[in-house]
């Protein structure tokens, strides 16, 4: 079973964080089918989080399609998540950027165990 194309999913929890009242923009429009998706959480107090893709070794291999995401940083000076998406889009410039303002850090992701 394939995996829910990237502009499909981001469109889909978009969605589904305008519903449960979670600001949220995309950011950057990287690869329709497979771009890597990145999702920064401004917790608007000067820190934010950043989640990138889980590495296929952390995510289920009975067959689970779905997208896993790892904390790549939390609650770290804003300006250093910049520039770690600046590096990680000069590594893939196909990468999509979901950008979230919650003071509570919410996002809605499905983190790799």
């Amino acid at each position: 079973m394939a995996r829910l194309r990237s502009d499909f999913w981001v469109s889909a929890h978009l969605r589904r964080l305008g519903i449960e009242g979670i600001a949220a923009v995309q950011r950057r429009r990287g690869a329709a089918e497979a771009g890597a998706i990145f999702v920064k959480v401004d917790r608007l107090d000067g820190r934010a989080d950043l989640y990138g893709p889980a590495p296929q070794s952390l995510v289920n291999s009975d067959g689970d399609t779905d997208r896993r995401f790892v904390p790549l940083m939390r609650e770290a000076e804003s300006a250093d998540v910049e520039s770690r998406i600046g590096k990680e889009i000069r590594f893939d410039g196909d990468l999509w950027i979901v950008e979230i303002d919650d003071r509570a850090g919410r996002h809605l992701l499905d983190l790799a165990e």
